[in-house]
């Protein structure tokens, strides 16, 4: 590579790591002297892997969203340690009386507690107890004024995880709920309470992940159709991407059996692993065409596609790895399980970028375009190349830098803003969509029953004599009464010098007020209280994950400065490149909160505005700074070759934006097919994932990319 003068131009230190390392070429040459062998090994490891992950979905959880480290946390097992675990909440049956008629008709009151008391005999294997309005006891509790709706509380066994979700399962099809007078005694039935919500999240995340699994894979095929020409180079990333999550599904199955996964965090990793793997097969074809171009040989194609595209996407890789294992410092169970799966499954895709990808491509060698419509599969030369598009948006940018830089910074600048508005909130019934059944019957419950909460706040009072724990009980009764459903009342008989009282917020947003107030209560020596119960451990969870959000950053920022100086020798670009990643995120933090908090477009994408969930935030920060690195690393691996080869640095900005703008925003778009089958999700939760990433590709791989970075590049790089 020589400047346009064709005169060799003078090394500048900037940016001139070697690219062309001698042990990568050589592993190249080795890869295309034993292509069958190296293909069938690793078809065969991942065709294993996949089988053994075939029951991947039956070992995912719902746990792991709260802090372990928190007060609230440590409270909740005090409390299920001392009295069991609290299963009032777990499924709330409401009936509803057909018109004209109440719940205290005698054909209907006989209906409705025989088929409790039949439940209750035939699931006693899944059904803990079973609390009604027909028990004596209870009599006008649990029903309105007017009789016409009441409900029964059934506590199921299991610890309130996988086991309590399956035994949700076994029975929820016995209660006919639904559809109008298929009740009891001609009763409408409908389901609500944690478990209903639970199952909801649990089965729209799977059907998430088979909707991207089944319907992206095909959509993106189609699209390497256009973007090589040919079929058989349109299939290659496919292959790899199909292969990588097959691979990661027993990746991931393996890990169930030492830690809890979530299932959103197995969502997650197959759309990062998906979308990373077609990725890094798109450069490395891209690459394998574009030196079959400059009339090499297969296996000098070979050689130089792993030595160059290769060592990116290692490069990339390790980026990616390290942003996902910053994670790592948050003690929740569901933010260890993505950085662990989801760094298994970017080596995976690196691994077989450089590995079964190379062998594919000797394999297949100049038949790349096979099958292919000539008209867009003839393969452009470096000149071609150079006097496309994308060169002549490069130069446009370097011509009047400042004229470029100013708008696009102001923009980002402006999509920033509306993230001083964010809010946070835990998992609630109001991220499935709207008419869900589960979603409608807990705003149904909550609606009749204001005096009731599935998810009541509680303290745990320990040590407390008589005397002190009714001083406790009044004190916490006057700081919070404006805020509750009621007064806090003893769950159960002290036991153990141990006494949980609870009552319910009127409003979940007023819980950091109350808890505040109520951990400011002064206590006897000698006695403890500790605030728990779904709110409480929801808003310790958040604040612990502010807490560490600098933490994060400071990890984020110092990975990516080391590893890019590490790849390219530059301090310089290394830092321009951490602070292109942060305008991007920031900007599309910005949209999430200006639709999913301020509500536009809640209509469009049919979703109820809302805080955002508190877990989500630092998986997109994670996830978009090493997607946002990503990308920086394949564009600057080119600027390098051309610096390399004696360029001007203007000329390798060029360069560089020339041979991978195409590459660049082909694979921007197949991220965005692949994020986009999640944009088609009942959750609104997966929604802030797809049209996160959404925003973040469109932004970074157009106007950061190809406008802004060679505009800045023009100006710092001399």
């Amino acid at each position: 590579m020589v400047g346009k003068t064709g005169e060799r131009a003078p090394r500048i230190m900037i940016g001139t790591a070697p690219v062309h390392s001698p042990l990568a070429l050589r592993w190249g040459r080795l890869v295309y002297r034993h292509r069958y062998l190296v293909f069938a090994v690793f078809g065969l490891i991942v065709l294993a892997s996949g089988f053994y992950g075939r029951d991947l979905g039956d070992h995912l959880t719902q746990e792991g969203w709260f802090d372990e480290s928190s007060e609230s946390v440590a409270a909740s097992k005090l409390a299920d340690s001392t009295f069991g675990r609290d299963t009032d909440s777990d499924l709330i049956v409401v009936y509803t009386a057909p018109p004209g008629h109440t719940l205290d008709d005698e054909p209907m009151r006989s209906a409705v507690t025989d088929e409790l008391n039949r439940l209750r005999a035939k699931h006693s294997e899944q059904i803990l107890k079973i609390d009604s309005y027909w028990d004596g006891a209870l009599m006008g509790q649990f029903a309105d004024a007017s009789r016409t709706h009441a409900f029964a509380s059934i506590g199921l066994r299991g610890d309130g995880g996988t086991d309590t979700v399956n035994n949700y399962m076994a029975v929820k099809n016995e209660f006919h709920a639904g559809a109008p007078g298929s009740g009891p005694g001609g009763t409408t039935v409908q389901l609500a309470g944690m478990q209903p919500v639970v199952e909801g999240i649990n089965t729209g995340m799977q059907n998430d992940i088979h909707r991207a699994e089944l319907i992206a894979l095909p959509i993106v095929a189609i699209l390497l159709y256009f973007v090589f020409g040919g079929v058989v180079g349109a299939l290659l990333p496919v292959l790899i991407g199909g292969m990588t999550i097959l691979g990661t599904q027993g990746i991931m199955r393996m890990l169930t059996d030492h830690i809890q996964v979530n299932v959103f965090a197995s969502a997650v990793v197959t759309l990062v692993s998906l979308g990373l793997a077609i990725d890094y097969g798109l450069f490395a074809v891209t690459r394998f065409r574009e030196e079959l171009a400059a009339g090499r040989t297969v296996e000098e194609a070979t050689a130089r596609t792993v030595a160059t595209a290769g060592r990116t996407v290692l490069f990339s890789a390790a980026i990616i790895a390290v942003s996902l294992g910053a994670l790592f410092i948050y003690p929740n169970g569901v933010l260890r399980s993505v950085p662990l799966g989801g760094i298994s499954a970017v080596l995976l895709a690196a691994v077989l970028s450089v590995t079964a990808l190379p062998a594919m491509l000797s394999i297949v060698g100049r038949r790349i375009d096979l099958w292919g419509w000539h008209r867009l599969a003839s393969i452009r030369t470096a000149e071609q190349i150079d006097a496309g598009f994308f060169s002549r948006l490069a130069t446009f940018a370097m011509r009047k830098p400042w004229l470029v830089i100013a708008p696009i910074v102001l923009m980002l600048l402006a999509l920033i803003l509306p993230f001083r508005g964010i809010e946070f909130g835990g998992l609630s019934e109001r991220y499935l969509a709207s008419d869900n059944p589960a979603r409608v019957a807990q705003q149904d419950f909550d609606r009749m029953f204001p005096q009731f909460r599935t998810e009541p706040l509680k303290l745990v009072v320990v040590g407390a004599n008589p005397q002190q724990l009714s001083d406790i009980r009044y004190a916490a009764n006057q700081v919070s009464a404006a805020h509750m459903t009621g007064p806090f009342d003893p769950v159960a008989p002290t036991k153990d010098a141990v006494t949980v009282l609870g009552s319910g917020l009127a409003d979940k947003r007023d819980a950091d007020t109350v808890m505040s107030a109520l951990r400011g209560i002064d206590t006897p020596p000698g006695v403890q209280v500790m605030v728990a119960g779904v709110p409480a451990l929801e808003r310790d969870s958040i604040l612990g994950l502010i807490k560490g959000l600098p933490l994060l950053a400071a990890i984020l920022i110092s990975a990516a400065l080391a590893l890019m100086y590490a790849a390219f020798r530059s301090l310089v670009l290394a830092i321009k490149a951490v602070v292109m990643s942060a305008l991007s995120l920031g900007a599309t933090l910005g949209i999430l909160t200006w639709i999913f908090v301020e509500g536009h477009g809640a209509g469009l994408f049919d979703f109820t505005p809302g805080p955002l969930m508190f877990a989500v935030l630092v998986l997109i920060v994670t996830v978009l700074f090493g997607l946002s690195t990503d990308y920086e690393v394949f564009l600057q691996s080119r600027m390098a070759e051309a610096r390399a080869d004696g360029a001007e640095p203007a000329e390798a900005i060029r360069y560089g934006i020339a041979h991978t703008g195409g590459v660049i925003t082909s694979a921007a778009a197949i991220l965005i097919v692949v994020t986009g089958a999640f944009g088609f999700s009942d959750l609104v939760l997966m929604k802030y994932i797809a049209y996160g990433m959404i925003a973040a590709l469109l932004l970074d791989a157009t106007v950061i990319r190809m406008l802004l970075t060679p505009a800045v590049l023009k100006l710092v790089w001399r």
